[in-house]
């Protein structure tokens, strides 16, 4: 067994006392517990029926330690409301680009990415399932109104550990769904970072950082 999963089980049974930790959006209402772990037999069955595979990382997690709950944002979405989609071409205005389900009638033939966290109206935490960005995960917004970042992460298991040290250490992570104690506390927003997230990702609002901190990239 990775042994990323052992060490995000034990972060996650001890966030809820982290007396320092950053806030996150919608009030945890997670509350750091994950659902039941999905059988392999439910992974390939979802492969069998998508033509795909799981990358092996989020496969892993979802069988070895919960296949729905804490997560970023509104939290991970159980596998069976996950949902293929494809990035749209990048307009010709160079406004972002945008994504649109499988199904729909212009969506492109592209490389897919599988919707894996609830963010809320048209915002999509995705992960590649096929092509370069295999594996890694992507948050957009399916109508282009901000642009989509890559997590420099290599895989879902190293990009969840990541949220978990960054709310443990109380940081600020835009892309992570996260405010500080101190700017959730100040801030006009409140404790809910995601209501900024368009600002922070177009570079026209930032939060402050102390002196020496250089804001961080998912």
């Amino acid at each position: 067994m990775d042994a990323r999963i052992s060490r995000i089980r034990s972060k996650l049974a001890k966030m809820p006392y982290q007396a320092q930790r950053s806030h996150s959006v919608c009030g945890e209402g997670h509350q750091f517990r994950l659902g039941p772990r999905i059988g392999s037999s439910e992974a390939d069955a979802f492969e069998a029926e998508h033509h795909i595979l799981l990358p092996a990382a989020y496969r892993a997690f979802l069988i070895e330690l919960g296949g729905r709950g804490a997560g970023p944002f509104y939290g991970l979405l159980p596998l069976e409301k996950c949902r293929l989609f494809t990035m749209n071409r990048k307009p010709a205005d160079g406004s972002p680009r945008g994504f649109r389900h499988v199904d729909h009638p212009y969506a492109l033939q592209g490389d897919l990415f599988l919707h894996i966290i609830e963010m809320g109206c048209s915002d999509l935490c995705l992960i590649g399932v096929t092509g370069p960005l295999t594996g890694r995960v992507v948050i957009g917004n399916a109508d282009g109104f901000w642009p989509p970042n890559v997590s420099s992460a290599p895989d879902f298991l190293s990009w969840y550990e990541r949220w978990l040290n960054h709310m443990r250490d109380g940081k600020d992570n835009a892309a992570l769904g996260l405010s500080s104690p101190a700017i959730a506390g100040s801030a006009r927003w409140g404790p809910a970072p995601w209501r900024h997230l368009r600002a922070f990702a177009e570079g026209a609002l930032e939060p402050p950082a102390r002196p020496s901190e250089t804001p961080e990239r998912p």
